[in-house]
């Protein structure tokens, strides 16, 4: 079985780490300047490389494999097993200076698992570093928060993704044109392990060296993008038939309704967002042709409201599991166009 490409290409030193130059800079200076913190946070959306660099951290102050702990907190979330964890973080490292714990999704923990990690956090053994990944930091009690250095994982642009998978298809001896690493960049939805895992299924799907925007569209279910521009078009000119036509045709390609949607809400929200001159916001993550289909709709005699975005959101949280996949985004159609 071939290495899955997010676990072969992971960033092993802070040089290799793309997209979180705010934080690998503060975390360098503090390992060179050996002001270490015993306790940090790395928040943000799955995918963006927390543990990654919790785990470059912890090599860059001197931590050694063996001195360096990595516990699943969704795994592990009884006051239990963080009584089992306070008793062991007292006794010295192996081999190194640190002994580094590092707890993932550590909002899975349970209110009384938290409070016996609050105690730990609050008078910490000098040798002990703990770094907790959450992807909600909402669920955390600020009485942890408040004793943690916290970081925020920025999502990846498109671009920076785009860059990510031409690079990377080069490495694994292939080439993927503009439009073929856009989609798949767009598709990832600004998870650095979502993107790879895409790239690596259309790579193992290519009957070539050459990767085509049609081969990731046949692996991803994913529409031609006039297809999109139909949909989006639609509700902003209020011409109910063509998007109704935009769907029956997905449903006729054997489209996945959801990357479907989930392309209309990219595009439409680009739309509302420039509508309202806030279109640096997203101007990155989209390409220069979808930017100027984005630009002429925006600036156009149609409509789009918050309102229809949220037709939309309701549409895709409704799809999955859906006894007709396209009802869902058919009866928003309706409801956005159909009175108007």
């Amino acid at each position: 079985m071939s290495e899955a490409l997010y676990r072969k290409y992971r960033p092993s030193k802070f040089s290799e780490v793309v997209g979180q130059d705010h934080i690998v800079k503060v975390l360098e200076a503090e390992a060179k300047s050996g002001e270490i913190s015993h306790a940090y946070l790395f928040s943000g959306t799955r995918g963006t490389g927390k543990t990654s660099v919790a785990r470059i951290f912890a090599a860059a102050i001197g931590t050694s494999k063996n001195d360096i702990y990595e516990i699943d907190a969704a795994s592990n979330t009884s006051v239990e097993d963080i009584r089992n964890l306070n008793d062991s973080v007292f006794t010295l490292p192996f081999e190194s200076k640190y002994k580094v714990y590092i707890l993932d999704e550590v909002h899975m923990l349970s209110k009384s698992a938290s409070n016996a990690l609050l105690k730990t956090l609050e008078e910490p053994p000098s040798h002990v570093v703990f770094i907790l990944a959450t992807t909600e930091t909402h669920k955390i009690p600020e009485t942890v928060l408040s004793r943690c250095e916290t970081y925020t994982f920025k999502k990846p642009s498109q671009d920076v993704l785009k860059k990510v998978v031409t690079s990377i298809a080069k490495q694994e001896g292939s080439v993927v044109d503009d439009a073929s690493a856009e989609l798949i960049a767009l598709l990832g939805d600004g998870s650095f392990r979502d993107t790879l895992g895409i790239l690596q299924k259309v790579l193992a799907y290519s009957k070539n060296k050459t990767i085509s925007e049609e081969e990731v569209r046949l692996v991803t279910g994913a529409p031609a993008i006039d297809m999109v521009h139909d949909v989006v078009f639609s509700i902003v000119n209020k011409d109910l038939n063509l998007g109704l036509d935009a769907v029956k045709k997905s449903v006729s390609q054997n489209i996945d309704m959801s990357v479907f949607l989930k392309l209309i809400l990219h595009t439409a929200r680009a739309v509302l967002l420039v509508r309202f001159n806030a279109g640096n916001i997203i101007k990155d993550d989209l390409s220069e042709k979808e930017f100027e289909f984005v630009g002429s709709l925006a600036k156009g005699e149609g409509n789009l409201t918050s309102s229809d975005l949220v037709e939309l959101l309701t549409a895709y949280e409704k799809t999955n599991g859906a006894y007709i996949p396209s009802l869902p985004l058919e009866l928003a159609l309706v409801n956005i166009i159909g009175d108007k």
